[in-house]
């Protein structure tokens, strides 16, 4: 692709605000693609616009992870209405159900959708995710299911993915891969990370033939009681995220243009 169709809009187009959440966004998939979990042009990141709620951003299709910048994210209104004047176009699946979130979702900020290979294996057990360790008691019961329907691309799953979201901030779609949304793209993207983590560990203990110990239910709820408690009312992951931000200056400042 040249490099004057990646550009979708330029700093001096869009808000403060706006380019404030682009710069992050283009982070997220930058970091996103550095931990592995998607190498193909294929899936989706999205945040609202701050000052444009009613909007928000998303990568177009055709564009790896490792290439999204701050220009080349597409503004969408939340009727799917594509408002950057821009040839880039956004997957329809994609765009589907994660429009469908942040339309139903308004304290939401962020949706994150990937296909990792361990949480690909998870999603296509019969009892989904175990807690057998610290990270993964973080994640009790937060985490929905959704059942495999086929290319996310009808309009009538959004709604059933909504539902099935419930107040959770994490979803392991059958057969199909791993959903996190936040209020913050911090929130979204740590959520994430510990989902992938538990994932890995509850894969490699699968392909060890280990007999699993299990953690009783009472110090699950515990731990994940402790962690609420340590985290208040505050949108969880923020210190990482910056730790995140630090990290994808390192790898290729390039994603803030």
């Amino acid at each position: 692709m040249p490099e004057g169709t990646m550009i979708a809009a330029r700093k001096s187009e869009v808000s403060e605000a706006q380019w404030d959440a682009r710069v992050n966004l283009a982070a997220a998939f930058r970091i996103a693609y550095h931990l592995g979990w998607n190498s193909t042009i294929r899936n989706h990141i999205t945040a609202r616009v701050p000052d444009a709620p009613d909007t928000f951003l998303m990568n177009p299709m055709g564009l790896g992870w490792h290439e999204i910048t701050a220009s080349s994210l597409l503004q969408i209104d939340l009727d799917c209405k594509i408002l950057t004047p821009t040839n880039l176009k956004p997957a329809p699946a994609g765009l589907n159900f994660h429009s469908a979130i942040l339309r139903a979702k308004p304290d939401l900020a962020c949706t994150l959708h990937v296909h990792p290979l361990d949480g690909i294996v998870v999603s296509a057990t019969k009892q989904g995710l175990i807690y057998v360790d610290q990270g993964g008691c973080s994640l009790y019961g937060d985490i929905a299911y959704h059942d495999y329907e086929g290319l996310a691309q009808d309009e009538e799953e959004g709604p059933r993915i909504v539902a099935d979201l419930g107040d959770k901030h994490a979803m392991i779609m059958w057969n199909h891969g791993l959903l996190t949304v936040g209020r913050t793209i911090g929130e979204a993207f740590s959520t994430m990370v510990r989902l992938t983590a538990a994932c890995s560990v509850q894969v490699k203990l699968m392909t060890a033939g280990a007999d699993i110990r299990h953690l009783p239910q009472e110090i699950v709820e515990h731990t994940n009681a402790q962690m609420t408690a340590r985290r208040g009312n505050k949108s969880g992951g923020e210190l990482d995220w910056q730790m995140y931000l630090r990290q994808a200056e390192q790898l290729d400042p390039g994603f803030r243009t």
